[in-house]
């Protein structure tokens, strides 16, 4: 069976949700190597959808990625689907530090949809350097309730990816 959701961490990312987890610099003679894709390719390949959990900063969020590890929507519309993959597929979320992201179904490229509690659109913009699609209207993210907070930490009791 297809899986519904896949959940994905990254070095870089693009406007268009492509991952990078294997260089950073040249293929030929990388500044890093990083552990690669692990599986990331498939999941992000064939998932219906694909959440992305990473850090937020300018060399993160790339103008391109310098390797596509994972693809998210490669170089636009329909481009996914030209490569193979299954249609509406692909990149979904992408949550940081700063806020929560989706694409836009038109262009699929990266959309703000909330930012979190004390974040500004500037830090948004200081912390990309892509221009993320951000609309007239942004909400804050709502924090989570004691409740959600209680299932996160049962189910990542050592921290992995609720790092403090």
């Amino acid at each position: 069976g297809w899986i519904d959701y896949g959940f994905l961490g990254a070095a870089q990312i693009d406007m268009y949700g492509n991952i990078n987890t294997t260089v950073i610099g040249p293929w030929e003679k990388p500044k890093v190597r990083l552990p690669g894709s692990g599986g990331a390719n498939d999941v992000g390949s064939l998932c219906n959808r694909t959440i992305i959990l990473m850090r937020q900063d300018a060399r993160r969020f790339v103008e391109r990625v310098n390797y596509i590890t994972t693809p998210g929507y490669l170089t636009g519309p329909g481009a996914r689907e030209k490569a193979g993959l299954p249609e509406g597929s692909g990149p979904y979320r992408v949550i940081t530090q700063l806020g929560v992201y989706g694409f836009d179904e038109e262009t699929k490229r990266m959309k703000l949809l909330s930012v979190h509690p004390g974040v500004t659109i500037d830090d948004i913009k200081a912390n990309s350097q892509f221009e993320i699609l951000i609309p007239e209207e942004v909400s804050t993210t709502e924090p989570p309730t004691k409740e959600e907070l209680k299932i996160l930490h049962e189910i990542d009791p050592t921290g992995i990816v609720l790092r403090k």
